[in-house]
Order: structure tokens, then sequence, then C-alpha cells
């Protein structure tokens, strides 16, 4: 009886023990949809993009969709997914109902990434510029830029820590209205850096690159880095970008 009891008592000190709640409840695993269409210049990176976000896919238990098709922009469809990265798009890539049904999907808590040319797309949809926080005016020639890092605090600059700057090469863009003061600027350009210039459209002054925003309860990230294949394959950039899916699906 006495052994009966004793094995009692084990076998409930056990379950208690694997019985207890993990406070560090693992991530969850986010649905990312990576939508990359384009009316106007097509980027040769985006094959490289696509490549690297199913690469880290694989490495953060993302479940990945990558599409250019448009017609995919329903509540239906939409509703599976966390986080919409735009890819590099160009032009008018939407109809209005596909704008509809894209505005009230983020409005339900969603979060967005806009890579390089997302700012270079649906120039006539004010509430796209407002999620973008802001639109492509022109560049230099691509080229070596320093950029100045203003805030490591951010998830998607802890790739920088300890850095002032970080100098790479991209095609730095200047923007039709500086967002400074309606986003979180995170970098910006250091004009002084860039050599190859054919004229001065497209300085700005303060030129803000990287920034983040919160609204309608989105969640909006926004950076310039993805001009070339080269952007995808450093690993800064691609620490940056896995930073970026993670915080605007509440993952970070």
């Amino acid at each position: 009886m006495k052994k009966i009891f004793l094995l009692m008592v084990l076998c409930i000190t056990l379950f208690s023990g694997y019985a207890q709640p993990s406070k560090n409840f693992p991530p969850k695993t986010l649905n990312v949809l990576v939508f990359y269409k384009t009316e106007g210049w097509h980027h040769q990176s985006i094959s490289s993009g696509i490549k690297m976000f199913d690469e880290l896919a694989l490495q953060e238990g993302w479940s990945l969709t990558a599409t250019e098709n448009a017609n995919l922009f329903t509540m239906d469809f939409l509703v599976n997914f966390d986080v919409v990265v735009f890819l590099n798009p160009t032009g008018d890539v939407l109809s209005p109902n596909q704008q509809k049904a894209f505005e009230t999907f983020m409005k339900t808590g969603k979060g967005f990434v806009g890579i390089h040319a997302a700012s270079d797309c649906e120039y006539e949809w004010d509430w796209f510029g407002k999620l973008c926080g802001a639109y492509f005016l022109t560049h230099p020639p691509a080229q070596e830029g320093k950029v100045i890092i203003e805030d490591h605090n951010h998830p998607t600059m802890k790739v920088f820590e300890g850095m002032d700057s970080y100098t790479t090469v991209d095609e730095w863009y200047s923007f039709k209205e500086n967002p400074r003061e309606k986003v979180h600027v995170l970098a910006r350009l250091d004009e002084s850096s860039i050599k190859k210039t054919k004229n001065d459209d497209w300085k700005m002054g303060d030129h803000p690159l990287i920034w983040w925003q919160e609204f309608d309860g989105i969640r909006s990230f926004y950076s310039v880095f993805g001009h070339t294949n080269e952007s995808f394959q450093n690993q800064k950039v691609r620490d940056h970008y896995s930073a970026a899916v993670n915080w605007a699906g509440k993952n970070e």
C-alpha cells in the first residue's frame, strides 16, 4: 500500500511539472503575402527578393505566398494573411475594387512592408500614399551611399546596432514630400556621399530612407533597400526585412 501511495505521489509530481504552461510561448506562424506586380519599371531584383523571402520563411517559420496576380485581392483571399509585402511593384497595379478590398482588409489590424519601389506605385490612390508613407520622385544613378542610422531601438534596426552609419550600393530614392512629420524615421541618406549625379533634382536636404508608422490598427514599414540582386543577398538587408515582417505581423 505504501509503495502504491509513493508511486501516485511521484506520478502527480511528474505530471504537474510537465503541465506547467511555458512563460516563453513560441512565435506564432505568420501568413505572409508577397505581391510584386509591375505596370511600370520592372526591377530584375524581384526574383532575388522572392528567393530571399522563401528562405526567410523557412528560417522564421512563416507560411509564404508570392504572387503578381492582382485578381486575388479580394477579402476572401486576403483574410488568410497577417502581413502583405509590396516587393518592388510599380504603376497602377490594383483596380478600384481591389483597392477597396485591400484597404478594408488592412484596417482589420494587419501589417504592411513596402520595399523600394513600393513607393513608385498607386499614385492616384491617396490612402496607399498614406500607407506607404511617401511617393517616389526620382533618384541619382545607383551607387554606393551612406545611410545614417537615426534609431537603433526599432526591431528592424537591431542589425545595425553599434553603427552610426551603413554604406552599401543601392538606388537612393527621393520622394515627392518629406514624410518625416507623418512617420517615425529610422534612417536617412547622407547626401554628401552621393558622387555620381546628372543634376541635383534628387536632393531633399533631410532625406529619409527607412521609416515606420501605425494608424487605424495597421503597422506599416518602408525601406529603400532592394534595387539590386545583391541587396537581397546582403545579410544585413535580409535580417532587416526579416525583422520588418515579424514586427508588422506583431511577432517581434
